[in-house]
C-alpha cells in the first residue's frame, strides 16, 4: 500500500455508511483485508472514533484497536474488579481530534504544568511526553502524518494542563486538512442506512 497515496487507498476501499444516533458511521474494507471504522458527528463533521481491525495470519478476525476516541471497555470479570478499582487512578492516554488539530489527552496526571515537557523527536517520527519528577513518560507517533509521509514540525506542537489532564495539541498541516475535506465530501455521497446500530457489513 506504500506506493499508493493514502487518499487513493481510502477512495478505492469498499465503504458502507450508517446514520445512527446523530453520527455518520463508515466502515472501510481495504484490499489487503484490513478494516477501518470511523464515526463522525453529523452536526459538526468532527471525527469522534477511528478504529482498526486486522486479520490474523490464520485469517481469523482480530480485535478492534482504537486510534481516535475513548478506549474500548471490555467485560470485567468479578475477580478483576478490585484490580480495576486500584488502576482507576492510573494515567489514561487517548486521542480526541478537533477540526484543525490532532489532540491527545492524558488523564490522572495531578502535577503542575511546569513538570511536563512535550517535544517532537524528528528522527523517530514521534512525540515524547516527559515529567521532571520521572512519574510519566510516553512516546507516540502521529499515524495520520505517517500514512501521508509528512514531516513533523515542532512549531505545530503545544500543550496545556487542567483538571489533572494534560492536553497535547498538534496543528494539522494544510495537506491533512485538504485530505480530510476531500474524504468528507466522498463520505457524504454515500447513501447511509439508518436502521439501528448494526455491524457494518460491506456489500
Amino acid at each position: 500500500m506504500a506506493d499508493q497515496s493514502w487518499i487513493d487507498i481510502l477512495k478505492s476501499s469498499k465503504k458502507t455508511a450508517l446514520i445512527h444516533d446523530g453520527k455518520r458511521k463508515i466502515h472501510f474494507l481495504f484490499t489487503d483485508g484490513k478494516e477501518m471504522s470511523e464515526e463522525y458527528d453529523l452536526q459538526t463533521d468532527e471525527l469522534i472514533v477511528r478504529k482498526w481491525r486486522h486479520k490474523s495470519t490464520l485469517g481469523a478476525q482480530g480485535q478492534w484497536h482504537v486510534e481516535v476516541g475513548e478506549p474500548l471497555a471490555g467485560p470485567v470479570p468479578s475477580s478483576d474488579l478490585e484490580v480495576i478499582k486500584e488502576n482507576c487512578f492510573n494515567p489514561v492516554f487517548l486521542r480526541k481530534d478537533t477540526k484543525t488539530s490532532f489532540q491527545w489527552r492524558v488523564r490522572n496526571l495531578p502535577y503542575p504544568k511546569d513538570v511536563f515537557s512535550v517535544s517532537v523527536e524528528p528522527s523517530d517520527r514521534c512525540i515524547i511526553i516527559k515529567t521532571s519528577n520521572k512519574k510519566y513518560y510516553k512516546k507516540f507517533s502521529i499515524t495520520d502524518l505517517d500514512r501521508s509521509q509528512l514531516p513533523l514540525d515542532n512549531s505545530a506542537l503545544s500543550f496545556t494542563h487542567a483538571n489533572n489532564t494534560l492536553i497535547v495539541t498538534y496543528k494539522k498541516p494544510k495537506e491533512i486538512l485538504t485530505l480530510e475535506q476531500e474524504l468528507l465530501k466522498e463520505l457524504k455521497k454515500l447513501k447511509g442506512t439508518g436502521e439501528g446500530d448494526v455491524d457494518c457489513k460491506t456489500q
